[in-house]
């Protein structure tokens, strides 16, 4: 199984980048892991929040194949414990989902079409974060995951 990050601009915080980069130098190790950066779109000043939403929308779903499975990370979405999370992903794998991919929205969220083609949303949290921020902690959760499907000593419970 393969599974694809993707995300709306560039890491701004270095802390974040350094986070990620060890998560996802951990992950290597169990999944085909891949985060794909969706470019910030320019000139947003001239630009209204839900056209932005719109844009990114856009270029999210080019992302995204008719047999991927899509999970968007959202505060509106189901929350899931992190052994129950391992069971989700230990699942795909075993009814052989090819590919899925989790998708951070831009400061505004997701367009109507990316909700509607959306196969699952995930909440990380009642509360909101940053898209920047939250990228480092669902990366985390990943390799939370991987270490619980795989019995290492990272997860105690």
């Amino acid at each position: 199984m393969n599974i694809k990050f993707v995300l709306i601009g560039k890491t701004s915080f270095k802390f974040v980048q350094e986070g990620m980069d060890m998560y996802f130098r951990r992950l290597k190790r169990f999944v085909d892991f891949e985060i794909s950066i969706i470019p910030d779109i320019k000139n947003q000043k001239k630009t209204t929040n839900q056209q932005i939403k719109e844009k990114e929308g856009k270029l999210i779903l080019k992302q995204v194949k008719s047999n991927d499975f899509l999970i968007l990370l959202d505060e509106k979405g189901k929350s899931l414990n992190s052994l129950k999370f391992a069971d989700f992903i230990r699942n795909k794998q075993d009814t052989a989902t090819k590919q899925i991919i989790f998708a951070v929205g831009g400061a505004y969220g997701f367009s109507n079409d990316v909700y509607k083609r959306a196969d699952f949303l995930l909440s990380m949290s009642a509360m909101t974060f940053s898209h920047q921020i939250i990228r480092l902690f669902f990366m985390e959760q990943i390799y939370r995951a991987y270490s619980i499907i795989n019995s290492l000593p990272y997860h105690n419970e």
